[in-house]
């Protein structure tokens, strides 16, 4: 299994290999970004202009004619899309971004009393959701330092899930955890911390960033109460695609805590009313109109994931990263790596994680021989080999395109600093 003709004979028996030939890819080029941004595949790129085409065909009418009439397009993919998560087609929706989503859930879901004001996350979480948890806090009139608990890292790569329920205190009115930590790949049992937040009457929400697209997710049996995510990484729906939200249908008929011409049930929203009538499902959590152009890529994209299943695109994925990391131990053993990531396939995520002190400047390197990875200060390299369009042998020739990289030093020639988009 350790030469190129073995990758090969991986690729050959591989079910989900003829599902390459439907992205772009560039030549010369091995791609280890997904996790970051996405390729795009064919199919995307129809349904992007025929969404274009039923703007020149229809003009205003787009909203309620053609093939994917706008008005409905939020709802209608996010029926789609629930397969993805585990869920029932009403309790998902797509729409604004991370971030803002993340802000309209807390807004809703974080009702403080006088004994539970805190919110519980952990100290390695996506930057972006700590800056929206600490504006929330501040908006409720609470001070950051107080009331945002965060669970620290024994290894500062991973945060056990035994202290995150030893935090969940009576103190905590709402807890928000990734689904997998960006850096390290770890995954969280999101059923556990579900029934364990549950069983002291705290609501858990997820963000699901790094896992969705990658592994199967059942939220809606695992109760949890609410989960968002970005739909340009393992989603391939393009930079700056729109994003997603689910809410347990138990929720449903909870006014949101950020309301917005797109919160109204469809049949009212013309009515023009000065007081909203919030839609009865997920579709209630949207805020302002859809952005169509950038949520059009995500028709083409969902239909390959309807294709291939979650399961399968799992199997594959776990297979690609536990192949990268043979190798890389094989391989690269004299030169300071070390793998970060859990290995356990029930803990790992879609990417691999290395820790190099030279990280930063290896990256730079491998991008000039063709090897498309991704920078995390302080010191990591992540790779994602993704199960709709990278191969064994991807794998096997990026692991030895970084081993030539270490052995002739030609990291040496680029500064060990990260560029301004890493």
């Amino acid at each position: 299994m350790y030469s190129r003709e073995e990758a090969r004979q991986l690729d050959r028996l591989d079910k989900l290999a003829s599902y390459r030939k439907e992205f772009y890819l560039q030549e010369g080029t091995i791609y280890l970004d997904g996790n970051s941004l996405g390729l795009l595949s064919q199919r995307a790129e129809r349904s992007l202009l025929e969404i274009l085409d039923s703007w020149k065909s229809y003009g205003i009418d787009g909203w309620t004619n053609g093939q994917h009439p706008w008005f409905y397009l939020s709802e209608a993919l996010g029926e789609r899309m629930a397969y993805l998560v585990g869920c029932k087609p009403e309790e998902v929706v797509v729409t604004g971004s991370t971030t803002v989503n993340l802000h309209q859930l807390v807004a809703t879901f974080y009702q403080p009393t006088a004994a539970r004001t805190k919110i519980l996350a952990d100290e390695l979480t996506f930057p972006s959701d700590i800056y929206a948890l600490k504006s929330q806090l501040k908006l409720k009139g609470y001070d950051p330092k107080e009331h945002l608990v965060l669970v620290k890292s024994r290894d500062g790569k991973t945060i056990e899930e035994a202290d995150l329920i030893e935090a969940m205190t009576e103190e905590i009115a709402l807890i928000v955890l990734p689904s997998v930590l960006y850096r390290s790949g770890q995954l969280f049992d999101m059923k556990t911390l579900t029934e364990e937040a549950h069983k002291r009457g705290i609501m858990i929400g997820f963000d699901l960033c790094h896992s969705v697209g990658a592994i199967p997710h059942q939220l809606h049996d695992w109760e949890v109460d609410f989960a968002f995510w970005c739909n340009y990484k393992y989603l391939n729906g393009g930079p700056g695609c729109v994003a997603a939200l689910y809410v347990h249908e138990r929720h449903f008929g909870r006014e949101p805590g950020l309301s917005g011409w797109f919160s109204s049930k469809k049949n009212k929203q013309f009515d023009m009313e000065p007081d909203l009538t919030p839609e009865e499902h997920a579709g209630a959590f949207q805020i302002g109109t859809p952005h169509i152009l950038s949520t059009a890529p995500l028709i083409g994209s969902l239909s390959l994931f309807c294709e291939v299943g979650m399961e399968n695109i799992r199997q594959k994925s776990l297979r690609l990263t536990e192949y990268m990391m043979t190798l890389i131990e094989r391989e690269l053993a004299n030169y300071e790596f070390m793998i970060g990531n859990p290995r356990e396939d029930g803990r790992r995520g879609g990417h691999v994680y290395l820790e190099h002190p030279e990280a930063a400047r290896i990256c730079q390197a491998l991008k000039a021989e063709g090897v498309i990875p991704d920078f995390r200060k302080p010191n990591g390299i992540r790779l994602a080999p993704v199960a709709l369009y990278n191969t064994y042998e991807d794998v096997w020739q990026a692991v030895h395109i970084l081993k030539e990289i270490m052995e002739k030093e030609k990291h040496k020639k680029f500064p060990n600093e990260r560029g301004v988009v890493a």
